[in-house]
C-alpha cells in the first residue's frame, strides 16, 4: 500500500469575511442608515490616541440587545463583539456629561429607540400589581 500524497492547491479564492459570515439580524438592530447619523456622536467619546478596530455598528446593535431583552453580558450572542468590549463601549457611553445626559441616551434618541418590549411576565406582572392595588384601595377607601 503506497500513500496518498495530496496535491497543492494553487487556485484558492479568498473570500471576504462579511460574504460568508453574516450575522442574524435581531428586531432590536438600527439600519446602517439611521447608525450612519449616529455615528460621529459615538466616536466623540473615544480618545483618538488608538484607531478603531471594532467595528461600531456590531458594539451599538450589541447594546441595543442588551437593552431590549435584558440578558447579562456573558450570555450575549456570539455573532456580536466579545461582551467584555461591547461593556467597554457602554461604561464609556453611558458616562453623564455636565448636563447629566449620557452619549448613549443622546444616540438612543436620535436613533429614535423606542426601549425595551414588555415580555408576557411584565404584562402579567403589571396587571396583577394594578389588581392589588385596586383591592387595597377598595379596602382602605
Amino acid at each position: 500500500m503506497g500513500l496518498n500524497i495530496l496535491e497543492p492547491v494553487y487556485d484558492l479564492i479568498i473570500i471576504p469575511y462579511d460574504t460568508w459570515m453574516k450575522r442574524t439580524k435581531y428586531a432590536g438592530d438600527i439600519s446602517k442608515e439611521k447608525f450612519a447619523e449616529i455615528e460621529p456622536l459615538l466616536r466623540s467619546v473615544r480618545r483618538s490616541t488608538k484607531p478603531t478596530t471594532i467595528d461600531l455598528y456590531e458594539v451599538f446593535c450589541a447594546v441595543l440587545y442588551l437593552l431590549r431583552t435584558g440578558c447579562q453580558w456573558r450570555f450575549l450572542p456570539g455573532e456580536f463583539p466579545k461582551w467584555q468590549s461591547v461593556y467597554a463601549y457602554w461604561r464609556k457611553w453611558n458616562e453623564p456629561d455636565q448636563h447629566g445626559v449620557s452619549v448613549l441616551e443622546q444616540a438612543l434618541k436620535k436613533s429614535g429607540w423606542r426601549g425595551p418590549r414588555e415580555t408576557g411576565a411584565q404584562r402579567l406582572q403589571h396587571v396583577l400589581d394594578c389588581g392589588r392595588a385596586k383591592r387595597e384601595e377598595y379596602r382602605h377607601g
